[in-house]
């Protein structure tokens, strides 16, 4: 079994402690861990005792298509045995996107040239594990073996299930099948198996006959008791494959039709003139939606639910470069994303306190449940911009669609705890300015530096806004503002402080080269010597300790080219330009999240060659394998940053002032696009 296989919920996770050879106060002290669960995938089948396998007899054809259309995934296999029987395989996939708890298989079987017995097996396998890490750490999971414990089987004829339990975190789940057989007179066998085996498993038998189609559907149910009480889940997974068997394959598959139509007639980005980037843009967005959580206690993974990398966890990817997706064609989508942190503000301020930050919270820089699961602080926990990151992406969401109960009920309160520790988190400068020390900005090949420039405006956009929301709020919400401050324990007069350190925030600019320093001491260090730095030292930080980047001045990725995208109201053209003219050489693009940002910013400064190459680059990073890892899951923030590149990059989309502004053009090899 492929260590690269598996099947992935979102937000269900084992946890286990960190071990620090030497540990300092306020680390983080667990780390959680996206689980390969049960694996729902195995059907086996026999023709006359021959069992086929793709490694032994004849492929006389095979197709594999995933259709991004209707959200299925389909093979066609026709195969001879090594005694010379024949058989056609269709096999469909569908995970549904209408209910989390059910996925489908439908496996049709033709004899192509013979009569005679045809056996097919259908189980459920809880001997998991997950991918151990290696020496990278993008990759694979810190825990190792199997981790998932099965403490109950259950077989009721054409029904099966096994219950199984996280020993650290406590969840507990049920994975449950039923089948069903059409097409023949079948005999169905209950295959025996202890709880020891940790599997189940259901035969049928039918004699096959030449040119006619037998159908296998086989639905499946996860249900974990992050959703419902523990006695509840083998109950509800029973219901859910209970009621899709009823329904029928055909009728599930019209409701996934549905559901995509809808989507796409709102998220579809069309190019004419290149199918190569047609393919990469649809193929990303699709991923995207699959990925998300939805149920406003979930978010989307870095690696979304296709890897292990990164160990399943959420990062200010969602806020930055998936959110705007889903904002600007699927609000609703957006909401839960958005509720998520809102659900996870309890932790935010626990941590918070852990950093001496006696008001307001701090998001973790990795996480599922809401703590933090960062274990090299330089570039985790320092990365205090997420706060930001957050409160930008609030701000964003009650503009874009002028939710008012939404700002009342959960957006003010993460805005206020937002900007309350970015006052204990700065310091006041004998110079009357207000300067952020000892922060990590989202270039990570640059950390612990005094007043990272993005981290900064970031800050101040996060403290105006907080401002303002107090301000709306004080007039037209009295209650509800005096509600919040209850709840929060804020004092009167703490917005005042909010408006002086927005007002007196440290923003360098180097005005003889008309440069904004990343950092106070970044144009003081050494330049990174890239003629000398072959392409197979390649990422940096698998070939460089840290100390030795961070001695020079060389960029992971766009860090202040970054704040020209989403603050672009507060720099002019001229400053974007010299900015990115100085910062592009020193970028290696070591991180995913960085092309698309070049891209968009060198369209608005009319470096349109440019930002074509950075989308080309975008656009197909999982499909062409770009960085080679796309095996340990899929790059999402690379995949909102190619929506991202077409909308705001060539379209020029920006909402400022909450008012949309365009400035289109059309790359030049297309013949236009469309969204």
């Amino acid at each position: 079994k492929s260590p690269l296989g598996g099947v992935f919920l979102n937000g269900f996770y084992e946890r286990h402690q960190i071990s620090y050879p030497e540990s300092a106060f306020g680390l983080a002290k667990y780390d959680d861990t996206m689980l390969n669960v049960t694996d729902c995938l195995p059907i086996h089948l026999k023709l006359e005792g021959e069992e086929f396998s793709m490694f032994r007899g004849t492929l006389l054809d095979y197709s594999r298509l995933l259709c991004l259309r209707s959200g299925k995934m389909s093979r066609s296999v026709a195969w001879r045995s090594p005694n010379g029987r024949e058989v056609q395989l269709i096999i469909t996939r569908m995970c549904s996107q209408t209910n989390k708890h059910l996925a489908v298989i439908n496996y049709a079987i033709t004899p192509l040239n013979f009569d005679g017995r045809v056996e097919i097996s259908s189980s459920l396998d809880g001997k998991v594990r997950n991918l151990s890490a290696a020496d990278d750490p993008r990759v694979g999971a810190s825990v190792k073996g199997q981790t998932l414990q099965t403490i109950w089987a259950k077989q009721d004829g054409t029904y099966a299930a096994l219950e199984q339990r996280t020993p650290t975190s406590g969840f507990f789940m049920v994975c449950a099948m039923e089948n069903s057989v059409e097409g023949a007179n079948v005999s169905v066998e209950e295959v025996e198996h202890t709880i020891f085996d940790e599997q189940k498993e259901v035969r049928f038998s039918f004699h096959g006959t030449k040119g006619n189609r037998v159908v296998l559907t086989k639905y499946i149910a996860y249900v974990t008791s992050r959703d419902y009480e523990r006695d509840e889940i083998n109950r509800h997974a029973r219901n859910v494959v209970t009621a899709a068997k009823a329904k029928g394959f055909a009728w599930l598959e019209a409701e996934q039709s549905n559901f995509y139509d809808a989507f796409w007639s709102k998220a579809d980005v069309e190019i004419r003139g290149s199918a190569h980037l047609q393919q990469g843009i649809r193929f990303n967005l699709f991923h995207l939606v699959q990925s998300m959580g939805r149920d406003g206690r979930t978010n989307i993974a870095a690696k979304g639910l296709t890897g292990e990398g990164y160990n399943g966890h959420y990062f200010w990817d969602a806020e930055v470069y998936v959110m705007p997706f889903f904002l600007y064609t699927n609000p609703s989508m957006a909401k839960p994303l958005l509720l998520h942190r809102f659900h996870t503000l309890g932790a935010a301020r626990r941590r918070a306190r852990d950093l001496d930050i006696c008001r307001g919270c701090l998001f973790p820089w990795r996480t599922i449940c809401g703590e933090e699961c960062s274990s090299f602080f330089p570039a985790g926990t320092a990365q205090v911009h997420i706060n930001a990151d957050i409160a930008y992406c609030f701000k964003s969401y009650i503009s874009a669609t002028n939710d008012v109960d939404f700002m009342v009920q959960y957006g003010a309160e993460v805005v206020f705890e937002t900007a309350r520790a970015w006052i204990e988190l700065g310091t006041w400068h004998m110079n009357g300015t207000f300067q952020i020390h000892g922060v990590t900005g989202p270039d990570e090949y640059t950390a612990i530096v005094d007043n990272n420039f993005y981290t900064n405006i970031m800050a101040q956009m996060n403290l105006q806004y907080a401002h303002e929301l107090y301000r709306i709020l004080d007039t037209e919400h009295a209650e509800e503002l005096q509600r919040i401050k209850t709840t929060i324990g804020m004092q009167d007069g703490e917005e005042a402080e909010w408006e002086r350190a927005f007002q007196k925030m440290y923003l360098p600019h180097d005005k003889a080269s008309n440069i904004h320093p990343q950092d106070d001491s970044f144009l003081k260090k050494k330049a990174w010597d890239f003629e000398n730095t072959p392409n197979t030292k390649y990422p940096l930080l698998m070939h460089f300790h840290p100390m030795i980047i961070y001695k020079h001045r060389v960029c992971k990725q766009a860090d202040l080219i970054l704040a020209h995208y989403l603050l672009g109201d507060k720099f002019t053209l001229k400053e974007k330009k010299a900015d990115f003219d100085f910062y592009e050489p020193l970028t290696t693009h070591d991180s995913s999240l960085s092309t698309s940002i070049f891209s968009i910013v060198a369209s608005e400064i009319g470096y349109h060659t440019k930002a074509y190459e950075y989308f080309l680059n975008t656009a197909r990073m999982d499909l062409d394998d770009v960085n080679r890892n796309v095996a340990y899951g899929i790059h999402t923030a690379c995949m909102g940053g190619t929506w991202l590149c077409v909308v705001a990059g060539f379209a020029g989309m920006r909402l400022y002032n909450k008012t949309l502004h365009f400035d289109p053009y059309l790359p030049t090899d297309w013949d236009s696009y469309m969204f």
